[in-house]
């Protein structure tokens, strides 16, 4: 495969596959929601796959086009969070935890579908199809998005859903004193990203599901 693609066409055809991997992430965290008894997702119009909707113009834009303009060797982003009032739920721990889960979940399903994308394009590209290199490049940047989403909210810090996860599973006073964390979570993150720590916890799980994705469609 001698072919290449630009770095404006790299840039073009990783739109579609972000956009989609953060916003049906948080409509994945609303309808898990609305399932569990608590419409106010609906209620306020987010579940949708509109991006429009879900777009957080410091969190999903300005955060993520600094760091790579600045090549700081990560890109760490957001979408606006789908409201969730955990006093609709039957079982308020154990629905949060599962609202919580969606997220992830809907991701790691995304990563998969693009691989079977992936798988599909290669035959494209054998066939010289027009435009099979741009597929190949999306599904690539497809799967590994959703991965790093999935694994990076799987952190155990507040707010990210891990800390939600974690929150459940925690006695009632130890997980209030735990989710006092979620303020200045952020800025913990960046800490442990900045020193290497976040790196060697996600990157051998992002290789390992890597891989897992390759095996699975024969890539």
């Amino acid at each position: 495969m001698e072919q290449h693609l630009t770095t404006i066409q790299i840039i073009s055809v990783s739109i579609l596959p972000i956009l989609f991997a953060v916003t049906v992430h948080e409509v994945a965290h609303g309808y898990a929601a609305y399932l569990l008894g608590d419409q106010t997702a609906r209620v306020l119009g987010r579940l949708t796959l509109n991006p429009v909707k879900h777009i957080d113009i410091f969190g999903t834009i300005i955060v993520p086009a600094t760091l790579l303009l600045l090549n700081a060797g990560v890109v760490l982003g957001w979408a606006k969070p789908v409201p969730i009032n955990p006093y609709n739920f039957k079982h308020p721990r154990r629905d949060s935890q599962l609202v919580a889960l969606a997220g992830p979940a809907s991701n790691f399903i995304m990563a998969i579908i693009w691989g079977g994308i992936l798988k599909g394009s290669f035959i494209l590209f054998e066939h010289n199809i027009p435009g099979a290199l741009a597929i190949i490049e999306m599904s690539k940047i497809g799967i590994i998005i959703n991965l790093v989403l999935m694994v990076f909210n799987l952190l155990p810090l507040p707010p990210l859903d891990g800390g939600h996860i974690v929150a459940g599973l925690l006695p009632k006073k130890l997980a209030y004193r735990y989710e006092q964390i979620a303020p200045f979570g952020f800025f913990i993150l960046l800490l442990l990203v900045s020193i290497g720590v976040v790196g060697m916890v996600v990157n051998p799980i992002i290789s390992f599901l890597w891989r897992f994705i390759v095996l699975l469609f024969g890539l």
